[in-house]
């Protein structure tokens, strides 16, 4: 397995982390996350869902690399993960800098990183051609 796919499992392994807060322990996803706001249960069940599904992208990206519409889809869950905690910071201010960081750390680098990875392949399915 390319060393991407490693990334995703362990991007999805960490995320597996943040489902349990958001079913079982909103307080440490409140403290971890939204430090600046109050959450209710349904508040963190929401996000719990949310975050099974992407994590559910990110294993089954890991192990289909060549799939275009799955790769798509993880791909934009990472962007549109970054783009909510980005408004969730700089809009509604529900986050510390701490707290988007972290999160940017791991979607950016994923982003990137994905980015790079399509436009290799790309580049080497155009020379089989």
């Amino acid at each position: 397995m390319r060393l991407l796919g490693w990334w995703l499992m362990l991007v999805g392994t960490l995320r597996l982390g943040s489902v349990w807060f958001g079913f079982f322990d909103i307080w440490a996803l409140r403290l971890a996350v939204f430090s600046q706001t109050t959450m209710s249960e349904v508040h963190g069940r929401t996000f719990g869902v949310w975050t099974l599904l992407t994590c559910t992208l990110c294993f089954l990206c890991a192990f289909n690399l060549d799939n275009k519409p799955l790769y798509l889809a993880t791909f934009l869950s990472f962007v549109y993960a970054f783009g909510h905690f980005l408004t969730e910071y700089l809009i509604y201010h529900t986050m510390a800098i701490a707290n988007l960081t972290t999160v940017g750390i791991f979607a950016g680098t994923s982003i990137i990183w994905m980015l790079l990875q399509w436009n290799s392949h790309q580049a080497v399915k155009s020379k089989h051609v």
